[in-house]
């Protein structure tokens, strides 16, 4: 017989913790003064170092693949395991951490307090696409641009989504550095090149691919959730001004690929099961997605009820100690498409996927005017500046402002998990 899971766990920070109880369990890559990255496993306040569990013989029993893929210093094999296997990997953490286990001191000698790691990126990304999937935000983007056809004819045919930088993807808490790049300012013919003037950031979803798929064979989408390992914060920086002149007719270029930001820690799919509801209706009118993009089970259950915030810290803010002002709150049902959507799309013209690769959702605004997930939508392209708490204004952000993206969900019977936090902070440009 299958032995119960755990309600709580032995280690005391993890009780009503808001991000990471037992019922979490988040992998990332750590590391200490001196020493290597390795995995690690966030339980409360605390990390779990699977390089020592390894050494303490806590794993024994477990797959082979899933053994040699935690003793990595990157995600990237755990997250090419099969889903059976990461499953069973969880269920061993569970009982590990939960109040009844039986080697806690052996396991409390791999714990390590998280305010003395470093974090770094999950896995080594090979490629990384950005959607367009939140609705409202395309929308509202949309009306700025042609108030008389907001969303262009494909958009609800097809998931819209472009190929960002791998290389300037960095985990949370690395400062921006302001881009410059060419634009062409209002009034003016020609172009100039300089520091960006309307820097702005995006609130999304950051989709960690799992198993891949050979070069040439589309996955279906009835199975397109099995190939997901994971969930992560994103920010997706953005020159607003630098985008505006490049973007027709190819879409983004230098306007985005100069950073993102990812929180560090990867939910798993299995840890967000709770959390999963149906995707939203359409509305009527709407065209029924091709047969590719469709399945009712994924219809039913493919959809994430995650709270999403976005803050903002400026400099007066911090040298005076004032806490940070809340820009928006938002939901991931925000998305237009599922994300088993978004996999099987990218894949149907027979593109391969690894182990590792990264999503973006897109900005997941709302459809409220406190739901807006950029500077772009709450300021209205910088027509309506943004009056703060502090007395300062904003149209876009200024050096020195810290943007802090949150993410949590909430069930009953649970209580909440989260993804900490992912902050990054503006620097001047050189």
């Amino acid at each position: 017989m299958k032995p119960a899971t755990p309600s709580r766990s032995w280690v005391e920070s993890a009780h009503e913790h808001p991000d990471f109880p037992l019922h979490n369990l988040p992998l990332g890559i750590f590391s200490q003064a001196g020493s290597v990255p390795r995995v690690g496993v966030a339980i409360g306040d605390c990390v779990l170092d699977m390089a020592e569990a390894l050494a303490r013989g806590l794993l024994q029993g477990l797959p082979e693949e899933v053994l040699e893929s935690v003793s990595q210093g990157s995600l990237n094999a755990f997250f090419a395991c099969a889903a059976d296997a990461r499953s069973a990997f969880r269920q061993r953490l569970l009982h590990m951490l939960g109040k009844d286990a039986p080697s806690r001191v052996e396991v409390r000698a791999c714990l390590h307090q998280a305010r003395h790691c470093d974090m770094h990126l999950p896995a080594k990304v090979g490629d990384y696409t950005d959607f367009y999937a939140g609705i409202e935000h395309a929308t509202r983007v949309g009306k700025h641009l042609r108030p008389d056809a907001p969303l262009l004819p494909n958009y609800k045919y097809v998931p819209i989504g472009y190929h960002g930088r791998a290389s300037t993807l960095r985990p949370s808490g690395v400062p921006v550095r302001r881009p410059k790049g060419q634009m062409r300012p209002s009034g003016q013919h020609e172009p100039i090149v300089g520091p960006t003037q309307k820097l702005d950031f995006e609130l999304e979803l950051g989709i960690w691919i799992g198993q891949g798929n050979p070069l040439g064979e589309a996955i279906p989408i009835g199975q397109a959730a099995e190939h997901v390992a994971g969930f992560c914060l994103l920010n997706d920086w953005s020159a607003r001004d630098i985008q505006g002149w490049e973007y027709q007719p190819l879409g983004p270029f230098l306007s985005k690929s100069f950073m993102t930001t990812l929180s560090p820690w990867v939910v798993t799919a299995q840890a967000l099961a709770p959390f999963r509801c149906a995707q939203a209706p359409r509305p009527p009118g709407d065209p029924q997605p091709l047969a590719y993009l469709w399945d009712d089970h994924d219809q039913a259950t493919g959809a994430l009820d995650i709270e999403l915030e976005a803050l903002l810290l400026t400099e007066h803010m911090r040298t005076r100690g004032l806490p940070a002002e809340r820009l928006a709150v938002s939901n991931s049902r925000c998305m237009y498409w599922t994300v088993a959507q978004l996999v099987s799309h990218h894949s149907v013209n027979g593109c391969q996927l690894h182990s590792g690769d990264l999503f973006g959702s897109g900005t997941l605004s709302g459809p409220g005017a406190d739901q807006c997930g950029s500077l772009l939508e709450i300021t209205q392209g910088g027509s309506q500046p943004l009056l703060l708490a502090s007395g300062e204004t904003r149209q876009f952000l200024a050096d020195g402002d810290e943007i802090i993206l949150r993410g949590r969900c909430h069930a009953n019977g649970i209580g909440s998990i989260g993804f900490g936090e992912c902050r990054g902070r503006v620097l001047p440009a050189l």
